[in-house]
């Protein structure tokens, strides 16, 4: 029988094959009692397990593919440490020790305790890592079991993973074995195995709920990551239709690769700016491959996460100095932290009944100046070496723009007393991503040298939507009227200030959102690399003169309905 079940795409393309069902270990869990002269055999079995597991890591550690993401080798490494720790490498031994019980049971009782515990914390990101710790001790588990997952249990191509969950570490490995895509049960938009789906362009779905109890072994799949949808057993009917569409995707691609070094302009001769969001210095090779023409978000905070320690002033350097000095003088805008909501560091102990309406971005910088600070000079000795812009994250108000332009000058002032050179005409922007700013664009221009739109969290505080809940993300929506109408004002006050504007956000890739940005007055726009060649052939192929009338109509529209049709239109 055929059905459909619709989950959160995380990252797109069209594949098709035989679900391979990937044992979810914490469930499966045996219950006996050890006696106690068999409990050193017990503490010894487990023990193995632990070493099997740390080693079968750090050989992952040291066998990273060239393609893969930069973060990688940190959520690796946090994975190790989390095995090393001694809750989950001793605390068991003393459960089998205390209740006569086997090691999986101990290991599991154990884990449930850490991820009750993780489920009790505030901040999101924080409560995400409960499910890192839960893969770590399945790979332990399996390990115990003897269910190890070697090459020869995942060698054809045309496989699709079906896993409750699934790690980073996982994933990788069935990457190396060629799988054609992935869906689990659970999972966000924030996971490492999202980032890690969409930075090695493997379709993926997550969030599924009951994927891995409704599907059987061999069973034919289609998987849309780009529409989340994922279709059991499909008829002749649709399997033909959907092979077609997976084989207009792949030509498609191998399409756009020819239009990497054309100009980007549009029918009528304007110049368009096309720049890539990176989270780490290793991203730098996409980044020349897509081409782009220069960074237009340096998520700098990737530098923070997932470590023990926080990087220190020459390390932060160091890093911005590499991307700076890749980009052979163009642009590169280095977002300063953009911490709190779904991200916090080691050692923060600040917590909030909703962290998205919190301290987080500017707010958590400007009550941590001297972290603040030290990014800052940092990212001005950086200045020297390249073209580097500095973006401020969620402003607000005026006065915190003039705080963070005071903090900028003493990093200033501290530079040229120490001899240390740089960039003293290095722009300042800030990003507009609550409506309170994007009402306020025209004021804020006055102060800053460049904004940028990050229109994911601006639909979601315009619209009170939290996009990492999977029970409210459907209402999402980029073409709420109320969305549509503080970009377009945001982007006209900011020419009217006579100052540059881009967006940032998921709509910048979208190449069906193109034409109405560029209806609108965009002239620049920055997105994942991989959307780079897709919203050029949108540019390629655009009018703007003619796209204008309709925007303008567009934007004056209530109903959701209608204003989907006219963008249909518009895109014809």
């Amino acid at each position: 029988m055929s059905f459909t079940m619709h989950g959160i795409g995380v990252s797109g393309g069209i594949a098709i094959g035989y679900a391979h069902l990937v044992s979810h270990a914490t469930l499966e869990v045996a219950h006996y009692s050890v006696p106690r002269q068999k409990l050193e055999e017990e503490y010894a079995r487990f023990d193995e397990a632990i070493l099997s597991v740390r080693q079968e890591l750090e050989t992952l550690c040291g066998n990273i593919p060239p393609s893969a993401p930069g973060e990688l080798a940190a959520i690796l490494n946090m994975h190790l440490m989390i095995l090393n720790d001694s809750t989950l490498s001793v605390t068991p031994k003393r459960i089998v020790e205390e209740q006569g019980c086997n090691a999986e049971w101990a290991l599991k009782q154990q884990m449930d305790a850490l991820v009750s515990q993780f489920e009790g914390m505030d901040d999101t990101y924080l409560r995400e890592r409960k499910t890192d710790v839960v893969q770590v001790v399945e790979r332990v588990l399996k390990a115990l079991m003897g269910h190890g997952v070697g090459a020869s249990a995942f060698s054809e191509e045309n496989s699709i993973l079906v896993a409750h969950d699934l790690s980073p570490a996982d994933v990788i490995l069935f990457k190396r074995h060629h799988f054609g895509a992935f869906i689990t049960d659970v999972g966000g938009v924030t996971s490492h195995t999202a980032i890690l789906a969409r930075s090695l362009s493997i379709p993926s779905i997550v969030a599924l709920h009951h994927a891995r109890r409704l599907i059987r072994e061999n069973e034919l799949l289609i998987v849309d990551g780009t529409q989340g949808v994922v279709i059991v057993s499909p008829d002749k009917q649709v399997l033909s239709e959907y092979r077609l569409r997976q084989e207009t995707w792949e030509i498609e691609k191998q399409k756009l690769k020819r239009i990497r070094t054309t100009r980007t302009a549009t029918i009528d001769g304007t110049s368009v700016d096309l720049h890539a969001n990176i989270e780490l210095p290793g991203d730098i090779e996409q980044v020349r491959e897509s081409g782009a023409t220069g960074i237009g978000l340096f998520r700098s905070e990737f530098l923070f996460l997932n470590r023990e320690d926080l990087p220190d002033e020459e390390e932060q350097f160091q890093a911005y100095r590499l991307v700076a000095e890749g980009m052979r003088g163009r642009k590169v805008v280095i977002r300063t932290l953009d911490l709190g909501a779904d991200k916090s560091i080691a050692g923060e102990t600040r917590t909030s009944v909703n962290p998205a309406l919190g301290l987080r971005a500017i707010r958590y910088c400007l009550a941590e100046p001297v972290l603040f600070y030290t990014q800052l000079r940092a990212i001005l000795r950086a200045s020297k070496f390249g073209n580097v812009w500095i973006l401020v994250p969620m402003i607000s108000n005026l006065s915190e723009i003039m705080q963070m332009l005071g903090l900028i000058e003493r990093a200033k002032i501290s530079l040229r007393e120490e001899g240390i050179p740089f960039n003293e005409k290095t722009p300042v922007g800030g990003m507009i991503e609550v409506p309170a700013a994007a009402l306020s664009t025209y004021t804020f221009a006055q102060k800053l040298d460049f904004l940028s739109i990050g229109t994911n969290d601006l639909i979601s505080y315009t619209l009170a939507i939290d996009r990492a809940d999977d029970s409210v993300a459907h209402l999402y929506d980029q073409l709420h009227p109320a969305v549509l109408y503080l970009v377009a004002r945001a982007i006209k006050d900011a020419h009217r200030a006579g100052k540059p504007i881009s967006v940032c956000g998921e709509m910048a890739g979208d190449a069906s959102m193109t034409r109405i940005l560029l209806g609108m007055g965009l002239r620049e726009f920055s997105m994942h690399p991989s959307h780079i060649l897709s919203v050029k052939q949108q540019i390629l192929k655009t009018d703007i003169p003619s796209a204008m009338p309709i925007t303008s109509r567009l934007l004056r529209m209530e109903d959701g309905q209608k204003i989907r049709s006219l963008i249909q239109k518009l895109n014809a």
